[in-house]
């Protein structure tokens, strides 16, 4: 090794043990065991205190290649010059700091060498000051002796003048029935008649006490008397208390009459009460609802009377709790009986602020009771009692209006469709009336609400889905189930099917967002709540369908008893020569006006689809008449055409005459149609007909042919159903010879032109 490399040795020692000393490393973290031996060194122990140069370069020369030693040389240098760096710049760093910690001590020497001289005036002051004090204390100190004995003395003569003249001062207070000041003077004076009653003031101590013994016999009047309030007896009982007198005798008679009290407290006067503040209302009818001031109720006087007699005798406080408890409940009980008779949100608002007040008095005096809580369950009775009577009343008005329906719906231009629009009017503003009068509450600064809100907004969505639920029951009652249809209004039937529609379409949705706006602040959250919209349309969809399907048989039977009579009530087998159409034609089309009138009224138009006859769609009307009229002079070959037109019926396109009802004008009044003439053909099929019988059928049946062909949207319907008709009498008819075209044509013309002359019959 060269003198250059030991001189770079020797220098990166040094430096390692400047760093060392200044960073004062703790040499048994970085050092080896002492008992480390030389096969267990490492190149990495360069870093450590006990460093061994010989032993390191043996170790390095042993692992390593000339190459890699002079690659070892390279870095080692370059360490060496940054530690030189790094130790320049720590040496001139903690110089700066050096010079500036002395500039400071030399400020502070020449600061303190000022404070002494300072200090050493200022204490020559204090003892200056001290000095004088003491001087002008030693002055004044008897002058001080004799004024505060002078003070002794005055306070004790008016002591003494007070006891003398106490029995005057009694004798006051007796005739101005101040008796709370007379225990007080009394009292005051107990002292001194106890250290000097037998001596100086024994007179004054007998004249006292003599009067003190009116003053207890007119306390003890005074709390047995029943034109005295409860406070008052009260505040007899502790002055009594304050004179040593046994009250324990007083107790159960004060306690009844506190009883009394509260069995006598009226808390109906309250009934239109306001509040202090009342706010704006927020619908119509809080704003006409006038609410006058409240009377003054002495619950007050009760609760201060209560507290007295706490104070009085404390082991009372199991009687006073139950006391306390049960003016509560009375609160409650009265705002119970209120919400009976319709109360608005305003007065129950007023009405639990009353109560929410006393709570809070009662608790001040006396805690024990635990109203709040007690009052807190009460009050979510009462206004779940509250929530569910507004959803009554909204479904009692709903019942109401469609109640107000004429049965047969005349005499009233639209009568149904009013009807129609003052329930929808009920159901929508009803409901946004629930969610106002909630909303009022809920408002409201109360502490009874506040703590219950969260459970106010379930009860309302419980109570709108309790409430449809509820109306689909009502709604069932009123269109007759399990009653006989001529018992109920068809047009009730089909007003509370268009309202079923218009709750499954419209109103369900409207209430959601209202529940949203009103309540929730926001829009309406689905997951977990109590109102399922879903479920309410699914529910109504299906009761549209049903009340339609009822309406539709309701006015279905009706026509098909008039049938059933015109045809059970004639002897067909010996029918005469039909001169004209008859009569039950037109009441047959009658009903069918009252039905398209009605329908008019309620049902939307649906769409325009008429289906006319033609021969590719099944029609068989050319095929029968001209078999019946070819056949009239041979009523084997009739019949046997009748056998070969059931035949062709068989490979003829199949014609679907009996659909579902659809929502519409047209279905409604289409569906009740096929109904009465496939009712008219099991009819037919019951008698047995002559030749004039049968052409009778005929001439009806081709008189609703041309009088039906423009009140109904399938016609190929209608007409297949009359032939049937035809067919089925021609089928019971021993001679069916149809009438001739002309002739039949005659006494269709004769009777539509009478019609024309009446009025028409059917819309």
């Amino acid at each position: 090794m060269t003198s250059d490399d030991v001189s770079v040795d020797d220098k990166v020692k040094r430096t390692r043990d400047l760093l060392s000393s200044f960073y004062s490393q703790d040499a048994s973290q970085i050092s080896p065991p002492a008992n480390t031996t030389s096969r267990f060194a490492t190149l990495d122990t360069i870093n450590t205190t006990s460093f061994d140069a010989d032993q390191y370069m043996n170790l390095l020369v042993r692992k390593s290649s000339l190459e890699g030693l002079l690659q070892r040389h390279v870095e080692m240098a370059a360490e060496i010059k940054n530690l030189d760096t790094d130790l320049q710049m720590l040496v001139y760093e903690n110089y700066n700091k050096f010079i500036s910690a002395t500039d400071t001590i030399k400020r502070m020497k020449n600061n303190i060498v000022g404070m002494e001289v300072n200090m050493e005036q200022l204490l020559d002051k204090i003892m200056s000051v001290q000095s004088r004090s003491d001087g002008v204390n030693s002055l004044l100190f008897e002058k001080r002796e004799h004024i505060e004995k002078l003070h002794r003395t005055r306070n004790l003569l008016r002591k003494v003048q007070f006891i003398y003249d106490l029995p005057t001062t009694l004798q006051k207070c007796i005739k101005s029935e101040a008796y709370e000041d007379a225990v007080r003077f009394y009292t005051g004076a107990m002292p001194i008649f106890k250290a000097y009653g037998d001596s100086s003031f024994k007179d004054c101590k007998k004249a006292s006490e003599e009067l003190m013994t009116v003053i207890i016999n007119k306390l003890e009047d005074k709390v047995s008397s029943d034109s005295e309030s409860i406070q008052a007896r009260a505040e007899a009982v502790m002055l009594l208390k304050q004179l040593d007198f046994p009250v324990e005798n007083l107790k159960s008679k004060l306690l009844e009459k506190l009883e009394q009290f509260l069995e006598e407290l009226d808390l109906s006067k309250d009934i239109n009460a306001a509040s202090e503040n009342p706010r704006e209302s927020i619908n119509e009818e809080i704003e006409s609802d006038s609410i006058p001031p409240l009377p003054e109720v002495p619950t007050r006087e009760f609760v201060e009377a209560v507290h007295a007699y706490h104070v009085i005798f404390p082991d009372s406080e199991q009687h006073l709790v139950k006391l306390m408890h049960d003016l509560t409940t009375r609160h409650f009980e009265a705002a119970k009986q209120q919400i009976q008779e319709q109360i608005s949100s305003a007065k129950l608002s007023n009405r639990l602020r009353f109560i929410w007040t006393d709570v809070l008095l009662i608790d001040e005096v006396l805690p024990e009771a635990g109203l709040q809580d007690f009052a807190l369950e009460a009050a979510r009775v009462v206004v779940k009692q509250y929530v569910t009577s507004l959803f009554s009343n909204l479904l009692q008005e709903i019942s109401d209006t469609l109640l107000q329906i004429h049965k047969d719906g005349t005499g009233e231009e639209y009568p149904l469709r009013a009807a129609l629009e003052a329930s929808k009017n009920a159901l929508i503003q009803g409901s946004i009336k629930v969610l106002s009068d909630t909303r009022y509450l809920l408002d409201e600064d109360l502490g009874l609400i506040l703590k219950s809100r969260d459970i106010i907004i379930n009860w309302v969505q419980e109570g709108f889905q309790t409430f449809f639920n509820q109306l689909n029951d009502q709604l069932l009652l009123l269109t007759g189930k399990n009653v006989p249809t001529d018992k109920v209004s068809s047009g009730l039937v089909l007003v509370i099917t268009e309202l079923s529609v218009f709750i499954e379409r419209d109103a369900s949705t409207r209430i959601v967002e209202e529940i949203g706006s009103s309540l929730l602040g926001g829009s309406y959250e689905y997951g977990g709540s109590a109102f399922v919209p879903a479920e309410i349309r699914h529910t109504f969809r299906s009761a549209g369908e049903k009340f339609l399907q009822r309406y539709v048989s309701m006015r279905t039977q009706r026509i098909s008893v008039l049938l059933r009579k015109r045809l059970t009530t004639p002897n067909w087998i010996k029918h005469k020569e039909p001169r004209e159409v008859h009569m039950f034609v037109d009441l047959f089309l009658q009903e069918l006006g009252a039905v398209g009138n009605e329908v008019k009224q309620i049902l939307p138009q649906g769409l325009t689809r008429r289906h006319s006859r033609t021969e590719s769609n099944g029609s068989t009307s050319s095929s029968r008449s001209t078999t019946l009229r070819d056949n009239r002079s041979n009523t084997n070959r009739a019949r046997s055409q009748l056998l070969e037109t059931h035949l062709a019926k068989l490979f003829k396109q199949k014609m679907e005459i009996f659909t579902k009802v659809e929502h519409t004008q047209e279905s409604v009044v289409m569906t009740i149609v096929k109904g009465c003439l496939k009712s008219m053909q099991e009819f037919v099929r019951l008698h047995t007909f002559n030749r004039s019988g049968f052409q009778q059928i005929q001439l009806d049946m081709q008189y609703l042919r041309v009088t039906l062909k423009d009140s109904t949207d399938d016609e190929a319907a209608v007409e297949f159903l009359l032939d049937e008709v035809i067919v089925a009498a021609a089928e019971r008819c021993v001679d069916p010879s149809p009438l001739e075209p002309a002739i039949l044509d005659r006494l269709v013309q004769a009777k539509l032109a009478k019609t024309v002359d009446q009025g028409p019959v059917a819309s």
